[in-house]
């Protein structure tokens, strides 16, 4: 980990000059001890500000890095920092609970997000994922191995979008998985096994073959759907 993200840094350094003003590292990736062996690492990029230059200085970089299989980085100008925290509030949470400066200053520290839009991004975000997981799930439900993997590259997200959903319902969830989805039981009222079980492949705790995709697909998505009516009930 340490390796590869000093590879990013050394790589948007050259790249950016001094027009680089942070790289941050953020979300469940930034937890000393991570035990989920295909988390993505989420990146924050700040220059000074971005201009079409930049963004094909970049080119190289965000290939190379999402060759990697992460996301590609947030790239945002210093002034888009301090002004989008009400349309991305649940990426600045993420930052502001969670993060590591691998390089430059500390844009997050001090940082007001502004939360008007927060419980629509969240019910938003929620019903996105689970009809985008109901339509490819319509496509593979005759292959086990498709749908196991279905499950185990979302469980991921979903885990994202519950620690958010439980800081709405005024709980402090901590960024790991496992937390989580005990904390969304606690608030919520979910059966945690399914979730549980698609974690132990993801963390090499058990085989992908020890799943039994079918049911275990049922009570995947009927224990989200509990999720997104609690946050569709939250006071808007």
């Amino acid at each position: 980990m340490e390796r590869i993200l000093s590879e990013l840094v050394n790589k948007l350094e050259k790249a950016h000059r001094d027009r680089l003003v942070s790289v941050i590292l953020y979300g469940s990736s930034a937890v000393a001890g991570g035990k989920d062996r295909l988390s993505d690492y989420n990146v924050l990029c700040v220059l000074k500000e971005v201009t079409p230059g930049d963004l094909q200085n970049s080119e190289p970089i965000f290939h190379w890095w999402r060759h990697l299989k992460n996301p590609a980085p947030i790239l945002l100008s210093e002034q888009e920092v301090r002004t989008s925290t009400d349309c991305f509030p649940m990426e600045f949470h993420d930052m502001r609970e969670c993060r590591q400066v691998l390089f430059g200053n500390d844009v997050i520290d001090g940082l007001q997000i502004e939360d008007g839009f927060y419980r629509a991004m969240v019910e938003h975000e929620l019903r996105a994922k689970t009809l985008r997981l109901r339509q490819k799930a319509g496509g593979v439900l005759s292959d086990k191995e498709l749908l196991r993997r279905l499950m185990l590259d979302s469980v991921s997200t979903f885990c994202v979008l519950f620690r958010h959903a439980v800081w709405l319902h005024g709980g402090t969830p901590k960024f790991d998985k496992r937390a989580v989805v005990g904390a969304a039981q606690e608030a919520f009222g979910i059966d945690p096994q399914p979730f549980l079980k698609l974690l132990d492949v993801r963390e090499g705790i058990a085989k992908p073959s020890d799943l039994e995709p079918e049911p275990l697909f049922s009570e995947y998505i009927k224990q989200i759907h509990i999720v997104l009516d609690a946050v569709d009930r939250m006071e808007k």
